[in-house]
């Protein structure tokens, strides 16, 4: 077992999706003053920290992933001076902030890239730009594809391309380039100065490409190579990205309290994901296995175990992550027939699509999953709306779809537009509380059938997913948090069970009752009334007789 001896090695982290958080302004859009005034109910949740999704300036062509001034605050969501209170008032609430940084691609509108376009000297360098190939340059330099879709260059002007890994505007940094280190290096410190505790870092297996950029050798010039693909690519998971974030590292470590940093890395193995937790290098990244594995005991089993024994090769704990702003909501993931192995690319949304979901199946899974989740050792992640026990809103108009998945992908993938719908706080009608004007449009239309998932509506229901995630971060701490290392407990092959100590975690994935040991008492079942058998689809917290 790892030592605890830090805070982020027990975390339970908020996901906050600012633009779908809450809006303080009127304006339908989620902001910093929304944020704030949120506060406390992040707080009584019992949350150690908030991840917040890009803040900063941005033409939004990936909502906020583009970013074209890594200093300043996105005027939409509010002014930098209305973050340094957020982030004091998180400090004196008990919450450490975390932020997102966009280290592989700039916006298309930063002042690096509007230079390169002009060909000042030198400033093409910072991007990758190449001549095209075929007689006349007009073929990409490449084989790459976008991860939404199309190739991966755009052509300009004067005949160079230039290389966008996600949409054009989104061009991909180069770091090879010294004068591009040395700026994030410096944009590290100037947010850590501000007294941000760390950075979730956006495409952490991106960055460094192989020498040449070789072709990628799919053979296929029609679909997309996926960045949760995992295979290996000359675009992703270069063993030169270990440099960039030694030199990281040496940053955080010059200030007190510790800063931390959290990696989104999508490589072909947990081995491979090791590689960014050496202790120089980064502190935790999300373990997507867990996230990828379908409604069956044996699978999950297999993910925990693999992902706690790789993590402990280089003294990390694992993280966890049910769900997040890039994939299908964990309700609706588990709503639907599940198959036998990791879920694959794009979340199987073209199969899922065709299949009538089973909300109510998925509310019970995703439920027990969190207590699953919370359970195990290492850090935990909750993204927005998680605690409400909101499904994927599947049903958006087209027009109304932002994403730019959705058109770079010839209007095939619908994209992530369903997982970032506004929260509903309160109210019979949208925007459930969400905006302080009541006839606001919001960003993304909300459902009409939300008014039983508003935080107003579960607040006053022991048993609703909200208050089962209020109790089970309250009791995580005293059950989980120093309880030792994870053993497997010998049942059937639907329910998976370990002990940590004296407390022990069940989880019937199966479709019949199973017996729970007579010597134990129940703690918190995600099935209310839980008593001597766990019912299917379900978990329980238990303590063993002394």
């Amino acid at each position: 077992m790892v030592p605890v001896e830090s805070w982020w090695q027990t975390a339970v982290v908020y996901q906050v999706y600012i633009r779908s958080f809450a809006d303080g302004n009127g304006d339908g859009i989620g902001d910093v003053a929304g944020l704030r005034d949120r506060l406390p109910y992040l707080a009584r949740l019992g949350v150690d920290a908030i991840w917040i999704n890009p803040w900063y300036p941005s033409p939004m062509a990936d909502a906020g992933y583009d970013v074209s001034d890594y200093r300043e605050i996105e005027p939409v969501y509010g002014t930098l001076a209305e973050a340094h209170r957020l982030i004091a008032e998180a400090h004196e609430a008990g919450i450490r902030v975390l932020l997102d940084i966009v280290p592989n691609h700039s916006s298309d509108h930063h002042a690096w890239f509007t230079a390169a376009l002009a060909d000042e000297p030198d400033a093409r360098q910072r991007y990758h730009f190449r001549p095209g190939r075929g007689a006349d340059g007009e073929l990409p330099p490449n084989d790459w594809r976008s991860v939404f879709g199309g190739q991966a260059w755009t052509r300009v002007a004067d005949g160079d391309w230039y290389l966008h890994l996600f949409a054009p505007g989104q061009p991909d940094l180069n770091w090879e380039n010294p004068e591009v280190r040395a700026e994030f290096e410096d944009v590290l410190a100037f947010w850590f100065d501000k007294g941000v505790d760390g950075f979730r870092i956006d495409v952490a297996h991106g960055l460094v490409k192989a020498d040449g950029l070789p072709d990628g050798g799919t053979g296929d010039d029609t679909a997309p190579t996926l960045v949760q693909h995992n295979a290996s690519h000359p675009a992703w998971d270069q063993d030169g990205v270990h440099d960039v974030y030694r030199g990281w590292r040496e940053v955080a470590n010059r200030y007190a309290p510790e800063r931390i940093f959290i990696a989104e890395a999508w490589v072909p193995s947990n081995e491979r994901l090791a590689r960014y937790l050496r202790p120089d290098e980064l502190h935790t990244a999300f373990q997507f296995d867990f996230l990828r594995a379908p409604w069956r005991a044996d699978v999950l089993q297999e993910v925990v175990d693999e992902a706690i024994a790789v993590a402990a090769t280089v003294g990390a704990p694992p993280t966890w992550v049910l769900s997040n702003h890039d994939v299908t909501r964990t309700v609706t993931r588990y709503s639907r027939s599940q198959p036998e192995h990791l879920i694959e690319t794009d979340w199987e949304r073209a199969r899922w699509s065709k299949e009538t979901p089973d909300y109510e199946a998925g509310l019970r899974r995703a439920r027990a999953a969190a207590l699953v989740q919370l359970a195990l050792p290492g850090t935990a992640y909750v993204y927005q709306g998680e605690e409400l026990g909101l499904e994927e809103v599947e049903d958006l108009p087209d027009e109304v779809r932002q994403d730019p998945m959705w058109e770079q992908s010839g209007f095939t993938d619908v994209g992530r537009d369903g997982c970032r719908v506004p929260l509903p706080w309160a109210d019979d009608v949208a925007p459930y509380g969400f905006s302080l004007s009541k006839d606001v449009q919001t960003w993304l239309p909300q459902p009409p059938h939300w008014p039983s998932k508003t935080a107003e509506a579960q607040d006053g229901d022991p048993h609703s997913t909200l208050n089962l995630y209020r109790d089970a971060l309250s009791a995580r701490a005293a059950i989980w948090v120093d309880s030792g290392d994870l053993e497997w407990i010998a049942t059937t092959p639907e329910v998976a069970a370990f002990r940590r100590g004296r407390a022990q975690c069940w989880v019937n994935t199966g479709e019949i009752p199973v017996d729970l040991p007579a010597d134990a008492e129940v703690v918190l079942a995600s099935v209310p009334g839980t008593g001597t058998q766990l019912p299917p689809d379900s978990a329980v917290w238990l303590i063993a007789g002394a």
